[in-house]
């Protein structure tokens, strides 16, 4: 299995959405293996009891960024800011997979390649179009990225709390 970023650099945490606004908990993804084991953690994380709708927001050493949705028993939801930066880790494999994506060899001429469920975001206020454009930005952070969203998504404050 390819290699995890380190502890330092990998930022993730999750984001409920309660009647009050949003609530976020930072979420530890040191012992995923399979897919499955990220929703899990972001249960823990939140202590939910799996009808509300989460965010799982993830940002690795400053290369790429994945947004899980988890909503009722619906199968998660998952968009990726560069897969093939992604599949360079055990976690970021773990997304792909999430995503449905089966990144062929790393090639580095590629530039980014977002990947997965262009529409999670699209019925709380980030369209497709502009998710891919926020991704796609050039010169423009993951974490800066995140901040983004969370800010146009109304959690902002929460995402800062945590970073």
């Amino acid at each position: 299995m390819p290699s995890r970023p380190t502890h330092s650099a990998l930022f993730a945490a999750a984001f409920v959405r309660t009647p009050d606004g949003w609530s976020g908990a930072e979420v530890d993804l040191t012992n995923a293996e399979i897919a499955d084991d990220l929703g899990d953690a972001v249960q823990e994380a939140l202590g939910l009891n799996g009808d509300e709708l989460t965010l799982l927001c993830v940002e690795v050493e400053d290369e790429w960024f994945a947004i899980v949705r988890y909503q009722d028993d619906a199968e998660p939801r998952a968009f990726l800011s560069d897969a093939h930066a992604a599949a360079g880790d055990g976690l970021g494999e773990l997304f792909n997979e999430l995503a449905g994506v089966l990144v062929p060899e790393k090639e580095s001429d590629l530039g980014i390649r977002p990947a997965g469920d262009f529409e999670l975001l699209g019925d709380l206020g980030v369209s497709a179009e502009e998710l891919l454009e926020l991704s796609m930005e050039e010169g423009v952070l993951p974490a800066d990225t995140l901040s983004v969203i969370a800010e146009k998504l109304s959690f902002a404050d929460e995402l800062d709390r945590l970073h």
